[in-house]
């Protein structure tokens, strides 16, 4: 069926050196070939692919832009389709009128993530890659572009479709034993059929294993920085993030509200709530705000709990320690080491098992705070480059096969019929399939690429 051409902007919505609007379409050509006078004399229509043109971009007779215009011919292009790309001068004004004028020209607006649905619908690229897309456009740290790119690359899709074809193949096995039962030359291979289950489960339960720090290299951290007031949260905030971003005083409760910043740590996003001081008060103002840092404290990814290095617990601040010495995921910060130490380490040590000393007024002991936060995370077991999941709908489709080979290899060891390993490895089969995108509904498309930006 064919599809209407279809044109959107593609750069950034804003003020920059250069804007691109992009056209794809069997009319993606002819359309900016009306709009469009190369420098050279020559039209789109007779330019070969990969190639750029040089000229002046016009609407009904009006001069609009000088522009450099890419051709990019079917199906060697991202969609698959023939795709033009018109690169002006940056700024929303010239960009829109080029929009307008390729509209004008018989093209229509692009939906979220359109370009990437088509080349998905061509077969340039299964859903795995295509997720991956918003990924990178997503990334805000080294780790989370590895990674994606990583997927883009075709990493995790390597991995399940080598996972895929060992389950498709033992399954054609099985199909051709249970026509043929007694034929001695069809026997079942008892051994290499839990061998190809077990190396298929292998796989599959690494990708599953590994999610959750993958999800940590890719989505971020949600970190809350919480301690009584005074203690040096907000001098501590302003250190990661490279500027004041928080207010910082002498005066107990400055912070009184939550304050967010996202910054890079080794490579890995934080995205950091600075929280008020908790403690008993009676500001009703200050109330709030303690009750948001609890909050916060209970939905954190990570915890980062400071403390004054010199002076000793308040009773806040041990009815806080007992409050969370189950949890795993704080660490604690003894701030103000420039200052003469009271605090007791090794008592803190009993209620936290990860304790690190710093000066965050002179930034001393900051790189052994990045280093402890990169070991709490336990990103350093993952390899984002050998390819991780990177959405919750891979994770879940990899889950569901994975319980299903388990299924099929507890079916043969107890001795039950092969027909039943088969039920088994078929679903199994079928989860990957949606996983790619083979077999996946509209609804799975649709929501995939509900999350894209306009333009990509």
């Amino acid at each position: 069926m064919q599809m209407e051409t279809i044109a959107a902007i593609s750069t950034a919505q804003g003020q920059g050196g250069i804007g691109i609007v992009r056209v794809s379409g069997e009319s993606a050509i002819s359309i900016v070939d009306r709009l469009f006078v190369a420098v050279s004399g020559r039209t789109l229509a007779e330019t070969p692919g990969y190639t750029a043109r040089f000229g002046k971009i016009f609407d009904q007779g009006e001069e609009l832009d000088e522009a450099v215009v890419l051709v990019f011919r079917a199906p060697h292009s991202y969609t698959g389709e023939d795709v033009v790309e018109i690169s002006c001068h940056g700024g929303l004004y010239v960009t829109k009128r080029v929009l307008s004028a390729v509209l004008s020209g018989g093209a229509s607006v692009a939906e979220p993530g359109e370009f990437t649905r088509r080349a998905f619908l061509n077969g340039k690229m299964d859903l795995i890659k295509a997720e991956s897309v918003m990924k990178i456009i997503e990334a805000s740290g080294k780790s989370a572009a590895r990674a994606a790119v990583a997927v883009n690359d075709g990493a995790v899709s390597r991995k399940i479709a080598n996972v895929n074809a060992d389950l498709v193949g033992l399954s054609a096995q099985l199909a051709v034993w249970a026509d043929y039962p007694d034929d001695a030359d069809f026997d079942a291979d008892f051994s290499s059929i839990k061998e190809i289950l077990s190396r298929s489960e292998e796989q599959l339960a690494r990708l599953v294993r590994d999610y959750d720090t993958g999800k940590v290299l890719v989505n971020g951290v949600n970190t809350a920085i919480i301690g009584a007031p005074n203690v040096g949260k907000s001098t501590l905030m302003n250190l990661l993030v490279g500027s004041e971003r928080s207010i910082v005083t002498d005066v107990p409760g400055t912070t009184r509200d939550i304050v967010e910043e996202t910054v890079v740590v080794g490579g890995i996003t934080l995205r950091i709530s600075d929280t008020a001081g908790i403690h008993a008060t009676r500001d009703p103002v200050e109330a709030i705000g303690v009750d948001r840092a609890r909050g916060r404290l209970a939905t954190a990814d990570l915890v980062i709990f400071v403390f004054d290095g010199s002076r000793s617990l308040t009773d806040g601040e041990f009815d806080l320690l007992n409050s969370i010495k189950e949890n795993n995921n704080v660490l604690s910060v003894v701030n103000k080491s420039d200052l003469e130490p009271v605090l007791n380490i090794d008592y803190l040590k009993k209620f936290v098992k990860d304790v690190v000393k710093i000066s965050a007024k002179t930034g001393v002991g900051a790189e052994e705070l990045e280093k402890r936060v990169l070991k709490m995370l336990e990103v350093a077991q993952v390899d984002p480059s050998e390819g991780i999941l990177v959405s919750e709908r891979q994770f879940f489709s990899v889950k569901k096969a994975l319980e299903s080979v388990r299924e099929a290899l507890s079916v043969l060891e107890n001795g039950l019929t092969l027909d039943a390993v088969t039920v088994s490895i078929n679903s199994a089969i079928d989860e990957l399939l949606v996983l790619t995108g083979e077999k996946a509904t509209q609804v799975v498309v649709d929501e995939v690429f509900s999350k894209f930006c306009v333009g990509k």
